[in-house]
């Protein structure tokens, strides 16, 4: 199947609400937020106030991922940003494998009802051409490596090692983070 993959911008804002956004508006649930701010900024925005924060993100220049489109239906979401301004900059479980100003892509979300369909796919291409066209000389990405097991719904967001390798990525190292029970590895893709 084709999709088209677009940047989460201030005009696509209710198509990023539609894949990150809760039925009730007054919970405080992750708008993917969790790997974009610091702990205490992310403990502290609450309710109505996480969506206000996306929306604010998707008014900058550089919005804050891309979205995966069946006809005009959004069935995907991925995250995807310099390194430097998320808390992957500062982790102490996720390696830095040299200094160069790579970009991250971290949460690959698929709508119920769309997912086997290669969705997953078109957004991590999509990724891949968004960080590009901003400069990036790299892009990072922090898998499971699940051997073909199995990933529970809820953590599979981080993707598979073999999702990013279809991709092109190759590891670059381990982590010391796990997801879901599994080790989640570094993978990277040149762009230069």
């Amino acid at each position: 199947m084709n999709f088209a993959v677009s940047p989460a911008t201030l005009e696509r804002f209710n198509d990023v609400s539609a894949m990150l956004g809760p039925k009730n508006p007054s919970s405080s649930v992750c708008w993917c937020l969790s790997h974009r701010l610091d702990s205490k900024t992310n403990r502290e925005l609450v309710g109505p106030a996480r969506g206000e924060y996306v929306r604010e993100l998707c008014s900058r220049e550089i919005a804050p991922g891309v979205l995966a489109y069946e006809d005009d239906e959004v069935v995907g979401w991925a995250a995807v940003a310099p390194r430097s301004e998320l808390p992957f900059a500062r982790s102490r479980k996720i390696p830095h494998v040299d200094q160069l100003p790579v970009w991250s892509v971290w949460c690959i979300r698929v709508r119920p009802g769309h997912r086997g369909k290669g969705v997953s796919h078109a957004l991590l291409q999509g990724a891949v051409a968004f960080a590009r066209s901003h400069g990036a000389p790299a892009i990072e990405g922090y898998p499971v490596d699940n051997e073909g097991k199995k990933v529970d719904t809820t953590m599979a967001y981080v993707g598979t090692r073999t999702l990013f390798e279809r991709a092109g990525f190759i590891k670059a190292a381990d982590t010391d983070s796990v997801s879901g029970g599994f080790p989640r590895v570094l993978m990277r893709l040149d762009l230069q």
